[in-house]
Formats: structure tokens, sequence, C-alpha cells
């Protein structure tokens, strides 16, 4: 075997791995959501109390993320990611086993912990071990994988909890997860010493990483980041329970409506990165990416609609969203030096976590007050204001940013 097929075949198996990694921990995001319904009634809490359990999960992912960016500077990004995914596994199969519904909430924290090491971890991992040219291939298989992750989630655990109840899906999830665990352990193509790898960073530069979190290029990527994140979370866990109410329609068909979101925006991320690939106005494709779904959800938001025009609504506005995720993470590429790549992912990504503590508890409120319209009026309006952070972020410019490839 040549050298050239050589690099191309272990390139792939770190794309490969990697991105089921990344699939699964959006798996994970997604498990409970789609069940709340059953939970309220079993339970007899308000969706306000349900979206406070994801709201734990979500805090203890943005708070841990930034600290799982050093970690993975410091100890090896395939350490941090094996212990992430053990974790969030462990911690949805210890939801499943929850004996009472205050159990839930540390169960929530346990998935939460799990799920702060991935984007830094595995955006360590494809900078550091695929070849520069294939990283743009890299990125949109990454960012394709955990959509497919947010796909079969709701498919995976609302027909066996229909089944066999929300106890033995959340269990058999959380098993799955587990058997990948052992399987990404014995994968050695992910161990091994990183490109740029931090030790030989001297120190000063460190530390100017950590002073680089408070930049403004760096802050407005958070900003954005945490914007349009909470008009995907309320989306994601609240849209099912809007949508029966909203629309009248059944349960399995609003899990459908979801699901053609999140296969519009598999659809959308592979759509978005020839986009970017040919584009060197990656701002103003973001900005774009969140205009088409703020106005699909304010007519959504009108109610009255049959499934059919629901499902069309949700699969459109899903694939504008996933759109923007290759320029997106090309905008953060551009603000990330070498040295600092596994703080800013961390601290950068970790905005999404904290629009998952907030959107929860706001949009599971809005339920609670008979206003189901306003889990798709407010997505509306955190979409359009993520326009201006996104418009107004610099990087290190085009030749900055090739450099550190």
């Amino acid at each position: 075997m040549t050298a050239a097929a050589a690099s191309l075949r272990s390139d792939a198996k770190v794309i490969g791995l990697v991105g089921v990694a990344h699939g699964f921990s959006h798996f994970f995001q997604l498990c409970l959501p789609p069940l709340f319904p059953l939970l309220k009634d079993e339970f007899g809490v308000s969706y306000a109390a349900l979206g406070a359990v994801t709201a734990v999960f979500y805090a203890v992912s943005g708070v841990m993320q930034t600290a799982a960016g050093f970690l993975v500077d410091r100890l090896g990004a395939r350490t941090i990611l094996l212990a992430g995914m053990a974790i969030i596994a462990g911690g949805t199969l210890a939801a499943g086993l929850a004996p009472s519904f205050a159990w839930l909430f540390p169960a929530a924290a346990l998935a939460g912990l799990g799920n702060s090491v991935f984007h830094p971890a595995d955006l360590a991992l494809l900078n550091g071990k695929i070849d520069p040219k294939r990283l743009g291939p890299a990125f949109s298989v990454h960012g394709v994988t955990g959509n497919i992750g947010w796909v079969l989630a709701p498919a995976f655990v609302v027909p066996i909890a229909q089944g066999h109840g929300w106890r033995t899906a959340l269990v058999a999830a959380g098993v799955i997860g587990l058997a990948f665990f052992a399987v990404l352990a014995t994968q050695r193509v992910l161990a091994g010493e990183l490109r740029h790898n931090v030790a030989r960073v001297p120190e000063h530069a460190r530390a100017a990483g950590v002073g680089l979190l408070a930049s403004p290029p760096v802050l407005l990527c958070f900003g954005f980041f945490f914007l349009y994140a909470v008009a995907l979370v309320a989306f994601q866990t609240f849209a099912v329970a809007a949508l029966t109410t909203l629309h009248g329609l059944t349960l399995g068909a609003a899990s459908s409506a979801l699901t053609a979101m999140l296969i519009g925006g598999v659809a959308g991320i592979l759509a978005g990165g020839f986009v970017a690939a040919r584009s060197q106005r990656h701002n103003l494709v973001a900005a774009v990416g969140v205009s088409v779904p703020a106005l699909l959800a304010l007519v959504i938001a009108r109610g009255g609609l049959d499934a059919a025009s629901v499902v069309a609504l949700m699969a459109v506005a899903g694939f504008f969203v996933g759109s923007i995720g290759p320029s997106r993470d090309i905008i953060v590429r551009g603000v990330a030096p070498p040295e600092a790549r596994g703080k800013v992912y961390g601290f950068v990504y970790s905005g999404l976590d904290l629009a998952g503590l907030i959107a929860p508890m706001l949009f599971g409120w809005a339920l609670d007050h008979g206003r189901p319209d306003l889990v798709f009026i407010g997505a509306a309006v955190f979409l359009v204001a993520s326009i201006p952070t996104v418009l107004r972020v610099r990087g290190r410019g085009p030749r900055a940013a090739q450099a550190t490839a």
C-alpha cells in the first residue's frame, strides 16, 4: 500500500469513528424529549418540570465543555472522548432505571457531563489527525452524523416506548451506547500525537489561548451559537408537544414532523458543504440559513395546518438550519489558533448548552400556560437576533486560517 493510500485509509477511519461518536452524542440528546408526553402522564409533572430535566443536562454540559476543552489540550482527545462516551451512555441508562421523577435530574446531570466532551474532542481529533485537504469533507461528515443521531433518537425510542414502555427505550439506548464505547476503545487509529500538539507550544502561547476566549470574535461566535441554538432546542424539545396542541396532530404525526426537520437538516448540511467550499462569505451564508426558518416558524405558529403541510414546513426549516453547519464551523476555525482549538471549540460550543439550559424552561412555561404558538414565535425571535452576531464576526483572515490547517 502506498503512503497516499495509507493516509487516505487512516483519514477515512478517523472521520468515520469520530462521526459515529458525534452521532451518538446527538442521539442521546434527543432520547428523552420525545418521551415527554409519556413522562408527564406517568409522573404527573408539568412540561416546565420536564424542561428542567433537560436544562440540567445542558447546564452541566455547558459548564463543563470549556473545561473539557482544556483537558483535551492537556490529556489528549482520544482519552476524553472515550470517557464522555461511557458517561453519556451510562447517564441515559440510569434515566431508564430512575425509580421516581426526582432521579431523572442526577441521571441528566451525568449524561450532560458526558455530552460536554464531544465537540472539543471530536474537532481536535479531526484537526489533528486528518490531512488538511480532507478537512472540508471531514467537517461535513461530522455535521451529517450528528443530525443522523438526532433523526434516529425519536425513531428509536418512540416505537419502543409505545410497545414496551419508556424505561425499556432508555435502557436499550444506553446499552447500545456502551457497546459502541467498547468498540471505540479498541481503535488505535485515534491514539498518538496530534498535529500542533500543545506540549510543543510555548507557555506564553498557551496563556494567550486563555485570554483568547474573551476576544470579540470568539464572544460573537459564542453569542451566535447561543441565540440560534435556543431556537433549535425549542424545535427539538417541544415541537412534538406543541404540534399536537397547535395543529391537533397525533403523537406519531408530530414525531414525523420532527423527524422530517432532522432529515432536512442532514440534506442541508450536505448542501451547505458545497456552498461553503465555493463561498468566501460564510457569515452571509449563516445569516440566510437562520432567516428562512425564522419565517417558517412564524407560519407554523399560526396553527390550523394539516399534517402534510407541517411536515413539509418543518423539513424546509431543518434544511436551512442544517445548511449553516459547514460555514459555521469554518467561521469558528477562523478565530481559533491551533494551540488553543480545544479551548475555543469548548467555549464557543458551550453556547449550545447554555441555550439548552434556558430554552426548555422558557418554552415549557409557554406550553403549560396554553401557548404552544410561543414555541415557534420564540424560536423565530431568537433566530433573527442571531443574525447581527454572525455578520460581525471577523476571523484571522483566509490566509491565517489556511496556515493553521
